[in-house]
């Protein structure tokens, strides 16, 4: 397999100033059939910096949030650093909540192109941490998050006391994890209280790009009515299989990563500066009690957002 030399590159950056990954350290790369290029490119930086690397592929998964096979599971629990460059998110699975509890450090990267990794993993980290970690504290002194935008948003979620979030892209400690390329601050609105109208204009995990905006009505913390064309269509088809808890409302994030553009594939777009998103389903590794194997985010543009009385963002754009 031909790795270009933009891909091994940034795929180095990921590896090195990223994970930060030591000489002695142990790193699995856990992949599929759709992302094998990106597994691949992640083999050769690891073997590039002489670490013992494991690669090992499994059959996509039908959903964002299901689990990998048990032996996947396990062996994730045994190597210091884990990359999961898969086509569905192994973000929000037991798998990764396990092993990063025994104190892996876990990079996912769902759906990640060639053309994501080159554009995005060249971006300033350092700046992207330091914007995520600034947003994270101010949301913990907040008790609700209100939303509106120019398509119709208009939410309140009630936040108080939950924990918030920092996908910085600087995952050095043991346990910790996030999405590559990343940059979001991100957590888990209380359940049963969030109540409005989110308008996703942006783009729609498992859709895509948004051509007609979904409306989605959110009563006591789920989504109770979803209309707009065939996007709305299928993100309900989406969630019916998962049942109740597929509707519920997970998370509430802002994009600080400001090299990210909106493509359609929703692991660079909710990282997109001036975009907030607003996902559906599992909610349990961010803080939450709901467990299902869907987690579904969609974007928001040109959000204004008040963390309480403060108006944090205006028309997507940062005030503080």
């Amino acid at each position: 397999m031909i790795i270009s030399q933009e891909l091994l590159s940034a795929s180095q950056i990921a590896v090195r100033d990223c994970m930060g990954a030591k000489q002695n350290e142990k790193i699995l790369i856990v992949t599929d059939e759709p992302l094998r290029t990106l597994g691949y490119a992640l083999w050769e930086a690891v073997k590039s910096f002489g670490n013992n690397v494991l690669l090992t592929e499994i059959l996509p998964r039908k959903s964002n949030g299901e689990e990998p096979p048990d032996e996947i599971a396990e062996l994730m629990k045994k190597f210091d650093i884990v990359f999961c460059p898969t086509s569905k998110s192994l973000t929000h699975t037991d798998a990764r909540r396990n092993a990063s509890a025994l104190g892996a450090r876990i990079a996912t990267l769902p759906g990640v192109t060639e053309e994501i990794m080159i554009r995005c993993m060249n971006a300033d980290y350092h700046a992207i941490a330091k914007r995520t970690f600034a947003l994270c504290a101010l949301m913990e002194k907040t008790s609700v998050i209100r939303v509106t935008s120019p398509a119709g948003t208009d939410i309140f979620m009630p936040i108080k006391g939950r924990t918030a979030h920092a996908s910085s892209g600087l995952f050095h400690k043991k346990g910790e994890s996030g999405n590559l390329p990343t940059g979001e601050a991100y957590l888990a609105p209380l359940e049963h209280q969030s109540n409005g109208v989110v308008v996703v204009d942006g783009s729609m995990a498992g859709v895509g790009i948004v051509q007609t905006p979904i409306t989605i009505t959110v009563n006591n913390g789920y989504a109770t009515e979803i209309s707009g064309g065939e996007e709305a269509k299928k993100f309900k088809q989406l969630l019916e299989p998962h049942g109740k808890d597929a509707y519920n409302v997970a998370e509430f994030g802002i994009g600080t990563n400001d090299k990210a553009i909106i493509t359609g594939k929703i692991i660079e777009d909710e990282k997109v500066m001036g975009t907030i998103h607003i996902a559906f389903g599992d909610n349990k590794s961010m803080g939450g009690t709901v467990r299902v194997a869907s987690h579904l985010d969609g974007l928001v543009k040109l959000p204004t957002v008040w963390f309480d009385e403060q108006m944090i963002m205006k028309d997507g754009k940062f005030l503080i």
